[in-house]
């Protein structure tokens, strides 16, 4: 086991030089990236009020399930506590302040943090949500924790991580294009512009696990198969309202989701099969069997998780969530 968690670190010490030369470009420049005053009122100005009363009149446009939905994603983007921190416990993440694995995550963290102070402000202005109740969600959701199946494994972590900011990459994106459909174009240049961060922060994810590929296929390709075995599990799984057990509030946030074509069974495939086609998983070689059986298991399963999909219904609308107003 040590030496399975010593061959790890050594992996992170030699992909780190690569992240730390590619790592701008994954990211903006802290002084010229948008900021969340860039999208709202601005309290210092006369129109303040008649700014609020406009943003609340396109509020009134959205849909029962996107209001749910935006509020399940704020407060996913809210919980960045936990992922900091997370990150912070992976193994070959050195602590060293002046650079290295810390520095990415740093960074990673100032820049989604504008994420869930944006989403918030606009839901709190928008009057349309009961801001107790879904502040008690965020709290509930940072101090549950959670358990994505990666351990501290650097491998694991960065494949969830890839996974994850794709996922989120496209319920931002749908809900910026079902925002503008409901007439609300202020609320879609924001999802727009926080999905684009996604995309970003995907390719940076992304490129760590090709970079482990290079060296150490056989564990990479292992570590992507646990990973999918275990399905990857959204980072707000444990989602859960006033009175509720740990993640039953989890279930209806998806299905409004899954009502809406926000994100669907469907787009996990097609996630997964982009990650097939960007770290090459049908051309790796030097793979002992374990690896060759792995790599089997991937390159089957968007097939077979397809014809699952193939026979979901759709789910009725039937709860109603404590963060909504009226």
């Amino acid at each position: 086991m040590e030496f399975f968690v010593e061959k790890r670190r050594e992996v992170m010490s030699h992909i780190e030089k690569f992240m730390l030369e590619k790592m701008y470009d994954f990211l903006k420049p802290v002084d010229t990236i948008w900021q969340p005053s860039d999208f709202l009122p601005d309290s210092s100005r006369d129109t303040f009020f008649n700014e609020i009363k406009e943003l609340q009149e396109s509020a009134q446009g959205l849909s029962y399930d996107l209001i749910a939905v935006l509020i399940g994603d704020t407060i996913t983007e809210e919980a960045l506590p936990t992922y900091e921190s997370w990150l912070t416990m992976v193994d070959g993440v050195s602590k060293n302040e002046d650079g290295g694995w810390m520095k990415w995550t740093r960074h990673w963290t100032a820049e989604e943090n504008r994420h869930g102070d944006l989403l918030n402000k606009y839901l709190y202005l928008s009057g349309r949500v009961n801001m107790r109740m879904m502040e008690v969600s965020t709290q509930y959701l940072i101090a549950d924790g959670f358990d994505i199946g990666t351990g501290t494994d650097p491998y694991r972590n960065f494949i969830y991580t890839s996974f994850q900011e794709l996922a989120t990459n496209v319920s931002h994106r749908r809900v910026a294009s079902q925002a503008k459909k409901d007439g609300d174009t202020l609320l879609s240049k924001m999802c727009g512009v926080i999905a684009g961060d996604e995309a970003r922060h995907a390719k940076a994810y992304k490129y760590f696990i090709e970079k482990i590929f290079e060296v150490d296929p056989n564990e990479a390709m292992i570590a992507f198969e646990d990973m999918m075995r275990k399905k990857i599990v959204m980072p707000a799984h444990f989602l859960r309202e006033v009175g509720l057990k740990i993640g039953q509030t989890f279930g209806h946030f998806t299905d409004a989701a899954q009502r809406l074509g926000i994100y669907t069974a469907i787009d996990y495939v097609d996630i997964l099969k982009e990650l097939i086609e960007d770290w090459h998983i049908e051309s790796v070689t030097d793979l002992n069997e374990s690896g060759e059986k792995a790599r089997d298991y991937i390159m089957n399963l968007p097939g077979r998780l397809l014809r699952v999909a193939d026979r979901m219904k759709n789910p009725m609308l039937e709860y109603k969530f404590s963060w909504i107003n009226g």
